[in-house]
């Protein structure tokens, strides 16, 4: 009879562990880093990473329906997703989150139309948008670098600064003249860009922002375990060059 008890609690144990090792995370359209593909599959370099790494850690991810980014955010906090991807670590975001290990890299910069790029070719850096008084155009939410952040308030103060949901959104107003400057996501930036047949080039300046990017947790949802099966998995598959397989498909390293 002891033994019986005690094989049901291993069961329940396990069952609870199972339970707990589900990852929701809301649709996104994103690319290249995340999207649906025409049959509605998800696909993109951030999916197939997060896939990989969540399978390898024994969990799995469940996803819910697409939201905007200023509603999934939310949601998150209030502990309705457990999962986000391409997070950046701040101090405000350590309040509600876990973050894993890094998983790939992410590269800010900042971008003109490329009939415009001699004229502001002597940009050097973000301070000088300030002193020329020029517009911006910059994503609505998002970690973007030290720099921007300093910035941004008294851009916005100015009337400097109009923020769009979506890089569709932006290039469509980079495209109508709403500014000549646009910062974001050098890959995402890019991948629009073509998509819509707008020509764009990269300011001379250097990176707007090169950093580590991580798998954000709810500290509501999900458990230090949890963290520690995700980080362990990650490990594991970049010693076995899993994940710069996947990042060199598409030119992410």
């Amino acid at each position: 009879m002891q033994a019986r008890h005690v094989f049901t609690a291993i069961v329940l144990m396990v069952a609870v562990q199972a339970r707990g090792c589900e990852l929701r995370m809301a649709m996104d359209q994103w690319p290249p880093y995340i999207f649906r593909q025409a049959g509605g599959a998800p696909s993109g370099l951030d999916m197939e990473l997060a896939q990989a790494i969540v399978k390898e850690a024994g969990c799995t991810l469940r996803l819910l329906p697409e939201l905007p980014p200023s509603r999934r955010q939310v949601l998150f906090e209030q502990g309705g997703i457990d999962l986000l991807l391409a997070a950046s670590t701040t101090p405000e975001r350590r309040a509600y989150a876990r973050f894993s290990i890094p998983y790939r890299h992410e590269s800010v910069g900042l971008f003109t139309r490329t009939s415009l790029l001699p004229r502001y070719q002597a940009i050097t850096s973000l301070d000088a948008l300030l002193k020329r008084k020029l517009p911006l155009l910059a994503p609505k939410v998002g970690w973007y670098g030290a720099g921007y952040a300093r910035l941004q308030p008294t851009l916005a103060a100015r009337g400097q600064l109009s923020t769009f949901s979506s890089f569709q959104q932006g290039l469509r107003m980079l495209d109508a003249g709403r500014a000549d400057l646009i910062i974001g996501d050098r890959a995402a930036l890019r991948h629009e860009a073509r998509r819509q047949g707008v020509a764009i080039s990269a300011l001379p300046l250097a990176l707007v922002l090169h950093a580590p990017v991580h798998l954000m947790l709810n500290k509501r949802s999900t458990s230090q375990a949890d963290l520690d099966r995700i980080d362990a998995a990650i490990g594991r598959l970049e010693r076995q060059g899993a994940l710069s397989q996947i990042r060199r498909r598409y030119d992410e390293l």
